[in-house]
């Protein structure tokens, strides 16, 4: 009998004793309704240009009820003949119920005891026969290898390794090849050098280029692609058709609106070779793509790369970004488990995870943050429409976007997304992660196992900021990121922006925003002061997020959940021209003025047996009676009022006249 023969045999008996000591409680994938397109987002095809997203709608009063009994949103009616229907997860949901119920620590009974000794028994049986099938397969590999090396030696040297060109060829494909091919061709001085090679990195080139017409600009990136945006890698990417097709081209894909662009800010043409940017009489801009900067000396003016390279510049610009987290009982995990478990940030990992939709592969997703949410949620629409797998997200937090969100809108949203498909699993955490034949095995804190094929994580990211130790540049101990003065300069001629950058706001103080808008503006105007402008960071970006078809919200300011807050929403009633007024009051003295402020005058009589609809609304965040920041929720085309009032740091007397403004009935 051959190795190989030995080795099908083994795998079957593996397989069938697996299926035997395990009985899986997921349910099979079931092919999901399709998602009606709702929300029209007319703002967002301007959203992804190098460009201020600062549109100011004409504002008339509409007449805006007040109502106090709406403090409270009542639970979902639930239609329990419909229940599977409106729910995909539902059956899921129940069997974890049933497994909850069923095991802990309870008596169960002389027959409860005899099975467990059984199963006991059985799975003793089935790990010696398995210790002696991995003997045997151990013995006849050394067998293989042994016979393998005697060939090999008595072969001489016929056999010979790929030559350079093929080598390369390969690599190319791959992807994993730097451009030049060493560092000795990046030229030793250039006028404007860029450290970074994201959306901040691209704007600054742009603002340089607008400024000096023969600009020759050299950007560094360690990664092996042209500047790209990422927004679109957990949003329209994932609601474009592109069948069968393994990468997408250009990474092309569909704005909201129905237009289509690629996911590179410019084609390859658009780039000069890094060897010939010297030579070029209009200038232009180089990338040295697969390098990474170790050192910048702000006094001498000199970066140099992690080989020792040295490029000499007269203004530079860190826009390094950040770089996603992952949770350390995976990092530490054996190499079985962490092939199984990604983050989520580049066009690779967009691949990576497309492959596993288009597999039926069950997919979970760790975090609830924008990431996690939206990726959740692209998942189950892509999912329902190729027939794919299970989707589940597992988090900590009690809702989706709960550090974002009140804890009102946060529980809407997440009834909102079970019921586009994706299984959400709140007040929980991944206790241990297991190695199951092809899939993680996850047990949670709350009791309950998971089997997937593979995890995303997306629990957020931190700064890369690693050259700051060498460089000498101080680092924001509580938000990370280099700090900068309002120019964004951290020395002399060596600026920084993006998400890297730790900026003063004049009117919300010192803060670090991880927002496409803020990439965008931040490095325009470092790129303008890089040409010689000495201009203040002074602009309110915004942000904006897609919760599948039917959900989309921009918000600016400080949008943060711990904020006493104040809601009020369009109420799908008999008259357009009533609407919700929602306090969320959280540990803040200046929460009882405002609940004052708010309750005065007539109410409008609420059904406490009827399920709140959050369709249309705007809710503002509270500091010291004063509004920091603005959620548009399914409204669009008012950032520039927004940031007007925000901006104005005024202190209201009726919130209801300032939400008139916006229109929420229109």
């Amino acid at each position: 009998m051959s190795i190989w023969s030995v080795r099908c045999l083994c795998h079957k008996f593996c397989r069938q004793a697996h299926i035997l000591a395990n009985r899986r409680i997921i349910p099979p994938a079931q092919r999901l309704p399709q998602v009606v397109n709702g929300t029209n987002r007319p703002a967002h095809n301007s959203l992804y240009q190098m460009g201020y997203a600062d549109t100011r709608p004409n504002s008339t009063a509409q007449d805006v009820l007040k109502s106090s009994q709406c403090e409270k949103p009542p639970a979902l009616k639930v239609d329990k003949s419909d229940e599977l229907e409106s729910d995909p997860c539902a059956e899921f949901h129940r069997l974890r119920r049933e497994t909850s119920m069923s095991g802990g620590s309870g008596d169960g009974g002389d027959d409860d005891n005899k099975k467990s000794n059984e199963e006991r028994l059985k799975q003793l049986k089935i790990k010696c026969f398995l210790g002696a099938l991995a003997a045997l397969l151990a013995g006849g590999l050394i067998a293989w290898l042994m016979s393998r090396r005697g060939k090999r030696s008595g072969a001489g040297d016929d056999e010979t390794a790929d030559s350079p060109e093929e080598a390369l060829k390969r690599a190319k494909i791959s992807g994993l090849i730097s451009t030049p091919r060493s560092s000795d061709k990046i030229p030793q001085h250039v006028p404007y050098l860029i450290i970074g090679g994201g959306t901040a990195a691209f704007s600054a080139f742009r603002a340089i280029k607008s400024n000096d017409a023969r600009a020759k600009v050299l950007m560094i990136s360690n990664e092996y692609r042209k500047p790209y945006m990422r927004p679109p890698l957990s949003k329209e990417l994932w609601y474009t058709p592109n069948p069968n097709e393994d990468p997408i081209k250009d990474y092309r894909f569909k704005q909201w609106t129905g237009t289509e662009r690629s996911l590179y800010f410019e084609p390859e043409e658009f780039f000069v070779d890094p060897e010939k940017l010297q030579d070029s009489v209009n200038g232009g801009i180089a990338v040295a793509q697969g390098f990474a900067v170790k050192k910048v000396d702000a006094q001498k003016r000199i970066v140099t790369l992690n080989d020792g390279y040295q490029i000499g510049y007269d203004a530079c610009l860190i826009a390094t970004g950040c770089a996603p987290k992952n949770l350390p009982m995976f990092r530490d995990a054996p190499p079985s488990v962490q092939e199984k478990v990604m983050v989520y940030r580049t066009p690779d990992d967009f691949d990576r995870l497309r492959r596993y939709a288009l597999q039926k592969r069950s997919i979970t997703i760790v975090g609830n943050g924008f990431v996690g949410s939206e990726l959740a949620c692209s998942l189950a629409h892509y999912s329902k429409q190729h027939g794919g797998g299970k989707v589940y997200q597992v988090f900590q937090e009690k809702g989706n976007m709960s550090k974002v969100l009140p804890n009102y809108l946060s529980d809407w949203t997440t009834r909102k997304m079970e019921a586009q498909g994706v299984c959400v699993i709140p007040d929980a955490s991944i206790r241990t992660a297991t190695r199951d034949e092809s899939q993680l095995k996850l047990e949670l804190n709350n009791g309950m196992s998971l089997l997937t094929d593979i995890v995303v994580v997306c629990v957020g990211c931190t700064p890369n900021t690693a050259m700051a130790g060498p460089s000498k540049l101080e680092v924001d101990r509580s938000l990370g990121g280099f700090v900068v003065n309002a120019e964004l300069e951290a020395r002399r001629n060596l600026f920084v922006a993006g998400d890297a950058s730790c900026f003063y706001d004049p009117l919300l103080g010192r803060r670090r925003v991880e927002h496409h808008d803020h990439s965008v503006v931040s490095g325009r105007l470092a790129g303008e002061n890089m040409t010689g402008a000495k201009k203040p960071y002074q602009h309110q970006s915004m942000f904006w997020s897609d919760l599948g078809p039917e959900i989309g919200y921009e918000g600016i300011g400080l949008v943060d959940s711990s904020l006493p807050t104040v809601g009020v929403f369009a109420l799908p009633s008999q008259s357009e021209k009533r609407a919700d007024s929602h306090i969320d009051v959280r540990s803040d003295a200046s929460s009882k003025n405002v609940y004052k402020k708010m309750t005065d005058g007539p109410d409008l009589v609420c059904d406490p047996n009827e399920a709140p609809n959050y369709g249309k609304g705007v809710i503002f965040y509270l500091k010291n009676d004063k509004i920091v920041g603005i959620l548009l929720w399914n409204l669009f085309n008012r950032i520039g009022l927004a940031r007007t009032i925000i901006n104005e740091n005024k202190d209201y007397e009726d919130l209801n006249e300032v939400a008139k403004l916006f229109e929420i009935h229109a």
